[in-house]
């Protein structure tokens, strides 16, 4: 099985570099990375070039216009151009455990898309990471353990057969995007996140509504699959659950309606990269 993991960015090359250096330092690397990027400018871009020239897996940079936020848009670019059979999404601010990969993959399963968290490091934390320092991946890492959005303390370290057991148990916990895996076909059969969806918020549990409906159950990842997320300003609005907000409002429709496909979605760039992948 070949897997494809997928980083989203915008704007913060010093963060980048130090989660590509965390997934060159997986202790099953991924087939290939695909840094999926929301209109950077030039030193995002030279990042990418440097750690394509060292990194241990290909890479490549999939670039889209900067007009707003449209990560919806733009993880589909990066599905589109991945060639796995298996992804895993995560955010340019996430630092990964070196088993990050080897957990997703060992809790893969068919009819099955998988859902890990993220331990949320303190402004002070944030800052000796960016310095260069390693993640701790332990209950007494510098973290924001009661963030609605973030892992709890007493799941932060690494216990495989732990995770096994949690992830057959009733499902929970938040939808998030930074941390996500799922069979390649899943997303192609339900087109993948829905493009109608620009600005902060929602695009992730839409897409993961699509999928329970099309079948495809979620499975929790605890004490698996850690990363730690360097903290920055939000763009979230003060309310991500308001109702009101126009992406609450096309995923109360999904749900409501029982919706498995969106109508504009990742089938609008699958030909672009089959016609690179092509002429490579």
């Amino acid at each position: 099985m070949k897997v494809s993991l997928i980083v989203l960015t915008y704007n913060w090359p010093a963060a980048l570099d130090r989660v590509l250096a965390s997934v060159a330092a997986q202790t099953r690397l991924p087939d290939e990375v695909v840094v999926a990027d929301d209109g950077s400018g030039e030193p995002t871009r030279t990042v990418v070039e440097r750690w394509a020239a060292t990194c241990p897996c290909p890479l490549r940079h999939v670039w889209q216009e900067d007009m707003g936020f449209r990560a919806a848009r733009c993880r589909n670019r990066g599905i589109a151009a991945s060639r796995g059979d298996y992804v895993i999404l995560i955010d340019g601010d996430m630092l990964l455990h070196p088993a990050f990969v080897a957990d997703h993959l060992m809790l893969a399963e068919r009819g099955f898309f998988l859902q890990g968290g993220r331990l949320k490091a303190t402004a002070a934390e944030t800052a000796r990471l960016l310095a260069g320092r390693r993640p701790v991946f332990a209950p007494w890492l510098a973290a924001d353990f009661h963030a609605f959005d973030g892992t709890n303390r007493h799941y932060a370290f690494h216990a495989p057969l732990l995770a096994r057991w949690k992830a057959r148990q009733r499902r929970g916990g938040r939808v998030m995007s930074c941390n996500m895996s799922f069979w390649r076909d899943d997303l192609l059969r339900v087109n993948g996140f829905d493009e109608r969806m620009e600005g902060y918020g929602a695009e992730d549990r839409e897409l993961a509504a699509r999928l329970g409906n099309a079948g495809v159950r979620r499975r929790q990842l605890k004490w698996a699959a850690l990363a730690v997320h360097l903290e920055h300003a939000s763009r979230a609005q003060p309310d991500v659950d308001d109702m009101s907000l126009p992406n609450n409002r096309l995923f109360r429709d999904t749900v409501e309606q029982h919706i498995t496909r969106c109508e504009r979605g990742i089938d609008t760039h699958l030909a672009e990269f089959a016609r690179a992948a092509s002429a490579e």
